[in-house]
């Protein structure tokens, strides 16, 4: 499904140097390394701050107690995504409202939100929490103009797709701005399967409000400033040194490994073309719902999908997983069950029915797509799932 040894296999000396200077320096907390990488993360996100914290779940949870979320909030999300974007919102004491998805994009529904919002005459939702998920921006305009209107907070879920950009349009034209920048905070994950992974766990928070990125940097921290004088209770969310130097050196790699997982995904778009599963409706490809042929045009050269995961809907897909696996293709199901049926949750769900969410939970299966995968490696998947189908 991924192979890191590819990655690693020109970057290891780089690394090794990275991670010993580290440790020659003694900063183990904290330093300049951390502060480099803030400052080119935001930098790249088109921002002025950057939080560097623990890991991209901290990330979601420093903004959302950086914003006051608690006990008797609510927060908007989606019910299709990885278990911390609900987590986050339980840790803290408040409870999650979900919009289904788009069946297209996976992504949340802006007409979703909006009946939420409208219905929405006993819940407290303090903010919206959209997902880019797999690498694709939200459709962010309508979301946005939501937002303003019900004057909420947006905090993006951005883990899996730093360097994905979206068309914003409004009276003065388009702007394309990345992942992370339409809200009030944008949280990262550098988990080492991302896009921008490091050697283990860390995250990050950018904001271009700067009342907002000084209070996460002390809820990372325990709330101190200066040491030992608390003025609120924040945690230990410490991005660690070693994890900021390596990322930051992966930082420069960055867009050529974007720009290879897009020429991955149109390879596999090709492929299946030829397979003649579209026409027989066995398996859909990715798509995106805001793709409009102008958006299209203009989007040529840009990261609209970073494609974190290659992600097809197919039929039978449980018994096309174990086919694939026997085959020694690597896959996997991101994800199997919606956040509202999750066993943690109780009853407190069980009524609510979100249909998008949950055929994307049964159908979905995601390929491989990191940037070292080869032509040859595509066509014995495209082969391996037509085969399953056609036996």
């Amino acid at each position: 499904m991924l192979d890191l040894h590819a990655q690693l296999e020109g970057m290891r000396e780089d690394i090794v140097a990275a991670v010993t200077r580290v440790i020659d320096s003694t900063r183990y907390i904290q330093g300049p390394e951390v502060e480099e990488l803030e400052n080119a993360v935001a930098k790249y996100c088109g921002l002025d701050h950057g939080v560097g914290v623990s890991s991209g779940t901290d990330a979601l949870l420093t903004s959302l107690m950086t914003i006051g979320v608690g006990p008797g909030d609510y927060v908007l999300t989606t019910p299709y995504s990885f278990f911390a974007t609900m987590g986050v919102i339980l840790r803290v004491g408040a409870k999650p409202v979900f919009a289904d998805i788009d069946p297209i994009s996976y992504n949340i529904a802006p007409g979703e939100i909006e009946k939420v919002l409208d219905g929405d005459k006993e819940k407290k939702i303090k903010a919206i929490l959209p997902v880019h998920l797999y690498g694709q921006c939200a459709d962010m305009r309508p979301i946005l103009d939501l937002a303003q209107k019900y004057e909420l907070p947006v905090i993006e879920d951005a883990a899996q797709a730093i360097g994905a950009e979206y068309p914003l349009r409004d009276g003065n034209g388009c702007k394309w701005l990345r992942a992370g920048s339409f809200g009030l905070a944008g949280c990262f994950s550098f988990f080492p399967s991302k896009n921008l992974g490091g050697i283990g766990d860390g995250g990050m928070v950018v904001s271009q409000d700067e009342t907002f990125a000084q209070k996460a940097m002390l809820m990372r921290n325990h709330g101190a400033q200066p040491k030992y004088y608390h003025s609120l209770v924040g945690g230990n969310f410490r991005l660690d040194p070693i994890q900021a130097a390596v990322i930051r050196l992966k930082l420069d790699h960055l867009e050529k490994w974007h720009q290879a997982r897009r020429e991955n995904a149109a390879f596999y778009d090709q492929l299946f073309d030829q397979s003649g599963l579209l026409d027989e409706g066995l398996i859909s490809p990715p798509k995106a719902v805001y793709n409009t042929q102008k958006a299209s045009e203009e989007s040529k050269g840009r990261n609209f999908h970073i494609f974190n995961q290659y992600v097809i809907r197919a039929q039978q897909r449980d018994q096309l997983r174990d086919w694939l696996l026997k085959q020694e293709v690597g896959c996997e199901i991101y994800y199997p069950v919606a956040l509202h049926k999750q066993k943690c949750l109780g009853s407190e769900f069980a009524k609510e029915r979100y249909p998008h969410a949950e055929e994307a939970a049964d159908q979905t299966i995601a390929l491989p797509i990191y940037p070292e995968l080869t032509n040859q490696m595509q066509e014995y998947v495209v082969h391996s799932i037509t085969q399953f189908y056609k036996l």
